[in-house]
C-alpha cells in the first residue's frame, strides 16, 4: 500500500525520497550516515534514561520517547549505542522527521513508512521490525499524552 504524500510530514517525505533516489546498494550507506545525525539527548534526559522507553522490537538496546510539548509539537528523543549504527540511523530518521510536527501529523504517518524507504533488501526483516516498533511506540506515546491533556 502506498500512502499519499499528504500523510507524511515533509522532513520524513524528503528522507524517504533521498533513500529511493539512491541505488539499492547505496541506501545502507545513507542509513549509516544518518546514524551520526541522531541528536544528543536533551539535558533533562541525560541522567534520567528511565524516562525513555525500551524499544523491545529492536535487537539493539534503544531507549526512546516521543514528547508532545504544550503547543502540540512533537520531538522524538532517542538513545542508541554508537555500535548499533542501523538502529541509530532509524532513530535519527524519526528524530529528524518528527521534529516540530504536530501530534496529529505524527499520528497520521502510515505504519508502513519504515518499509517504504526501500531498505528491504539491504537490512534484515528484524531491523525493519525494529524501526516499525519505534514508530508504533512513538504513536502510542503521543496518543497517551493527548489523552492525558
Amino acid at each position: 500500500m502506498t500512502s499519499t504524500p499528504e500523510t507524511i510530514p515533509p522532513a520524513l517525505a524528503q528522507l524517504r525520497e533521498d533513500f529511493l533516489e539512491l541505488a539499492e546498494s547505496d541506501r545502507l550507506q545513507l542509513l549509516l550516515e544518518l546514524s551520526y545525525e541522531l541528536p544528543p539527548l536533551p539535558e533533562r534526559y541525560e541522567d534520567h534514561l528511565e524516562l525513555l522507553e525500551r524499544v523491545e522490537e529492536c535487537q539493539s538496546p534503544i531507549l526512546a520517547f516521543a514528547e508532545v510539548d504544550d503547543d502540540g509539537k512533537v520531538a522524538y528523543i532517542a538513545h542508541a549505542p554508537a555500535e548499533s549504527p542501523t538502529t541509530r540511523g532509524f532513530a535519527s530518521i524519526l528524530a529528524q522527521g518528527l521534529q516540530g510536527v504536530t501530534a496529529h501529523e505524527a499520528l497520521a504517518i502510515p505504519d508502513t513508512f519504515p518499509t517504504s524507504l526501500g531498505l528491504g533488501n539491504v537490512v534484515s526483516p528484524l531491523r525493519l521490525r525494529g524501526m516499525s516498533g519505534m514508530l508504533t511506540r512513538a504513536k502510542r506515546q503521543i496518543r497517551e499524552q493527548l489523552d492525558a491533556s
